[in-house]
């Protein structure tokens, strides 16, 4: 039986419930795998701070020569606090040799602080600095969000306040009252909005992605078609909404399992490297 990395031995805490043991995991390094090396003409990463808190900063990382957009990074692990910015990290070399300025965020969790309305109130302000962040981009370049699970839930969200130009979702948790009835991460769409979603509710239609259609911005739904924590029908289910209502949306399906999409040597992150390549 092979060794099972850090980042799915993670995942499998957050999935099981194992009281600290994610924290426990998390402490014991400095990210879920070794981060690829960046480009040695790159530039980064610089911390910025968007707040007082210590969960309110990002990393800009910087390629050579002038950018061809801004790659927002979100990290996901089900809103909760004993997962960080280590889950982004890993995206951000490739990304940066593609010609990407990227900005990897890191924001207030469930447990320390976040949930509804904090965590959307710092992805908010995280996104309100991109125009004013020195990247050297052009200003009609691409800002597009890349957000892996919980990520892939607050880049979507996002993407009504209009910084993105185009959104990947990376096995996104996009259906919050299916995702709360099948009882993803344990609850944890209960903890992250404080309560059991209601379909009727105005405020919970606010930040639940597939009530949000249809989006200005494109939207491609990566996902592991082995996906067992985060089915591949929260995908399905918001492409087919979107569609619908007329947005422009897509199903990009992968090989691979919920963690397969963040694994810099895989062929699902090659794929949604394709993505970002055509913008």
């Amino acid at each position: 039986m092979p060794a099972l990395s850090r980042r799915r031995l993670l995942g499998l805490a957050g999935l099981l419930g194992v009281p600290g043991l994610g924290a426990l995991l998390a402490a014991c390094g400095q990210g879920p795998e070794e981060v690829p090396a960046l480009p040695a003409d790159a530039d980064g990463p610089r911390t910025i701070t968007y707040g007082e808190d210590a969960s309110q900063f990002g990393e800009l990382t910087l390629p050579a020569g002038t950018p061809r957009g801004v790659a927002v990074v979100v990290h996901g692990g089900f809103w909760l606090a004993q997962y960080g910015i280590e889950y982004a990290r890993p995206l951000v070399p490739s990304l940066v040799e593609q010609g990407w300025a990227v900005w990897a965020i890191e924001y207030r969790r469930v447990g320390d602080g976040g949930g509804v309305p904090t965590t959307l109130d710092d992805v908010t302000a995280a996104l309100a600095l991109v125009p004013d962040l020195d990247t050297g981009a052009p200003a009609e370049a691409p800002v597009v969000g890349i957000g892996h699970s919980a990520g892939g839930h607050l880049v979507t969200w996002a993407a009504a306040g209009g910084v993105l130009t185009h959104v990947i979702s990376q096995a996104g948790v996009l259906d919050l009252v299916a995702a709360s009835r099948e009882r993803l991460g344990g609850g944890a769409v209960e903890g992250f909005l404080g309560h059991v979603p209601d379909p009727s509710d105005p405020a919970d239609a606010a930040v639940d992605p597939v009530r949000q259609v249809p989006l200005a911005a494109p939207v491609w739904c990566v996902h592991g078609e082995d996906d067992t924590i985060v089915p591949i029908s929260q995908s399905e289910s918001y492409v087919v909404a979107a569609t619908a209502a007329g947005a422009v949306a897509e199903v990009v399906r992968v090989p691979g399992d919920h963690f397969a999409v963040i694994d810099p040597d895989s062929a699902a992150w090659a794929r949604t490297l394709e993505i970002t390549a055509a913008l």
